[in-house]
């Protein structure tokens, strides 16, 4: 009799799952050159910022940002740097590039309004503040003095 080699039969299971695709290349710190993820803002090891954290488009920031805006139109613009509309506005992703361009426009409009009302009370303090010296008023004055 003639021996025949005995082959193995499949094992039956799950097939093998094909070989992991190379890993994205991790990112090293630029400080402690410790591999990070690149989704990481900050280094694990020594703290290094390693990018920017998305800006948030949730409703109360937004909120936040435009009340701002509205109320705040002097000091925003005097610290332009720092007020948060600047931040979206100069964002590349258009969502939070549309919230600031809103809250861009609100303090301009915002701004317009303060502008007018300051204009039309100056004008109406000074008519009062001149009736009253001409003799316009109701009797004080220069007027009451019959010069």
């Amino acid at each position: 009799m003639d021996a025949q080699p005995v082959t193995p039969s499949p094992i039956p299971g799950p097939a093998p799952s094909p070989a992991p695709a190379a890993a994205a290349p991790a990112a090293v710190c630029p400080t402690c050159h410790l591999p990070v993820l690149p989704t990481w803002y900050f280094c694990p090891n020594c703290g290094t910022k390693l990018g920017e954290k998305p800006l948030s488009t949730s409703v109360l920031t937004q909120a936040g940002i435009y009340l701002f805006s509205i109320f705040l139109p002097v000091i925003a613009f005097l610290g332009i740097k720092f007020w948060p509309g600047m931040k979206y506005l100069r964002s590349s992703d258009w969502t939070r590039k549309q919230i600031g361009i809103v809250a861009v426009g609100l303090m301009v409009l915002s701004t317009i309004v303060i502008i007018w009302w300051s204009i039309v009370w100056f004008e109406g303090f000074m008519q009062a503040a001149s009736g009253g010296l001409i003799g316009g008023g109701s009797g004080s004055g220069l007027g009451s003095l019959g010069l």
